[in-house]
């Protein structure tokens, strides 16, 4: 504990964006599948695209690693008794990690399931409630990438409702502009009619 105390602020930060830069998605597909997820689908690192070339469980666990990085940082920040702001920057660090990983020269996934993470650390029914968003768009829509930027956009939304802390309405305000900023060529493909529906499914050893 006295080893996170001395970290600070700062320090935390560093230790939420290498926590979130490690690419989760293109490990485990790689491991169960022997491909790189990249070459397939949308080329994303993230769960839906994991869905459509890995399947299910390899998806899930994905989608489990990828939001314990964002709260991970969360709840060292916390118990190092460093505030509710340090524990935002840690949070807001592991979404810039996962967006612009380190291990990816600077690439990345959408930072969809790291921010519910860091929303799940900070304040679990802000989370729920914006899954629940996540759900119903996409249960509408059949587009996943649709789905996320609502739900993104839902969040200081909710936060406001529930009187959130100040701290807690500039994750959630950086948190959507991030989502949004990483979603620029889904919102590009919507518009177009080209966007992949989350059902898409894609076979590796037929391309």
């Amino acid at each position: 504990m006295g080893f996170l105390v001395g970290m600070g602020w700062w320090g935390m930060a560093v230790l939420g964006y290498l926590l979130g830069s490690l690419p989760f998605g293109l490990w485990l597909v790689r491991a169960t599948r022997g491909v790189d997820i990249r070459r397939y689908g949308s080329g994303n690192i993230g769960t839906t695209n994991v869905l459509r070339v890995a399947g299910p469980r390899v998806a899930a666990l994905v989608l489990l690693a990828d939001a314990a990085k964002g709260w991970l940082p969360v709840v060292l920040a916390r118990a190092a008794g460093l505030g509710e702001p340090a524990a935002v920057l840690a949070g807001v660090a592991a979404m810039a990690g996962h967006s612009w990983s380190i291990w990816l020269g600077g690439k990345g996934g959408k930072g969809v399931a790291t921010g519910l993470g860091v929303l799940l650390g900070l304040d679990p029914r802000v989370a729920l409630a914006a899954f629940g968003v996540w759900i119903g768009v996409v249960a509408l829509s059949r587009y996943s990438s649709l789905g996320s930027m609502s739900a993104a956009a839902s969040v200081p939304l909710w936060m406001t409702l529930w009187h959130a802390p100040a701290a807690h309405l500039v994750f959630g305000v950086a948190a959507a502009l991030v989502v949004l900023v990483r979603h620029r060529a889904n919102i590009r493909r919507l518009l177009r009619g080209e966007e992949l529906p989350i059902t898409l499914k894609i076979d590796p050893r037929r391309e």
